[in-house]
């Protein structure tokens, strides 16, 4: 059986074009860099980066996510977590692509329940509604397992991640939306906190809804099976990529139905069984 916690970044897949992408990485990551930061600070998404990065070679789209956080750090922001994208079967499917990848949060995109998110603050806005974690030790050496995931899991929280793309349209492949930090905009994290023993993410059920009108419903295991799975997949890849998770930070672990997209002055609402609900108003204006 297919175990999806194994999926890893792959390399470029034609062996023959290898060397001639190494040589070209280091400038094509810092143009990809470039056009997404650029996108971001003026507000007007960008031409997706397949043009200069390829669809398959995830290990240089993720230099690319990385050069833009590093950006971002030298500019004041905090890393407080990352967040795990395509792991519903409905969002491939919306996008068209066939497994996960990951982005990082930085705490300038966290918001509590009940907040406003301005409209302008994420480009091209969606929402989905998530189980979030909060960890309570590193996943940074040894073995991993889900056991080991499960143990290191301090407590989960409902949550809406709020998704924005920098890329024109949504137009994006596997690579540009891993260049773009995983489509990460803002998210909003609810109030009640459960631990793993009073908790099974697995059978949760969600039911999200705008304005009062339902707009997406799920299982936990509409992620990767399982939540957790999620995890340990985001443990793994990340550790691979030097850039593992640690203490204290949060995890979104993957949408549990359907995107929604997102129009100024409506109100979003999740309510995840066994944690609660989690609420956010959408206003106007920027950051």
């Amino acid at each position: 059986m297919h175990d999806p916690t194994r999926t890893r970044p792959t390399a470029t897949d034609q062996d023959g074009r290898r060397e001639a992408g190494a040589r070209q990485a280091p400038q094509a990551v810092a143009e990809a860099a470039a056009r997404l930061l650029e996108a971001a600070a003026t507000n007007v998404p960008c031409a997706p980066v397949r043009d200069l990065i390829g669809t398959t070679d995830t290990r240089t789209a993720y230099a690319v996510q990385q050069r833009v956080t590093a950006v971002r750090r030298e500019r004041g922001a905090r890393v407080v977590g990352h967040k795990i994208g395509l792991t519903s079967p409905a969002v491939q499917r919306q996008l068209g692509v066939a497994q996960p990848d990951f982005g990082v949060l930085l705490d300038e995109m966290g918001h509590a329940d009940g907040d406003t998110v301005p409209y302008a603050s994420v480009l091209q806005p969606r929402v989905e509604a998530e189980i979030a974690f909060v960890l309570g030790e590193d996943l940074a050496e040894g073995p991993l397992d889900l056991a080991r995931v499960r143990a290191a899991v301090d407590h989960a929280v409902a949550a809406l991640e709020i998704c924005g793309s920098r890329i024109a349209g949504w137009d994006i492949t596997l690579s540009d939306t891993v260049a773009d930090n995983a489509s990460a905009g803002a998210f909003v994290l609810g109030r009640e906190r459960r631990s793993l023993t009073e908790f099974e993410p697995r059978t949760a059920v969600m039911e999200m809804s705008v304005d009062g009108r339902p707009v997406s419903e799920g299982t936990g295991s509409d992620c990767l099976g399982d939540p957790l799975a999620a995890v340990l997949w985001l443990a793994r890849t990340a550790r691979e990529l030097g850039d593992p998770l640690r203490a204290g930070h949060v995890v979104l672990s993957g949408a549990l139905g359907p995107m929604s997209p997102l129009a100024p002055g409506v109100r979003v609402s999740a309510a995840i069984g066994g944690l609660g609900t989690v609420t956010t108003s959408i206003g106007e204006g920027a950051a």
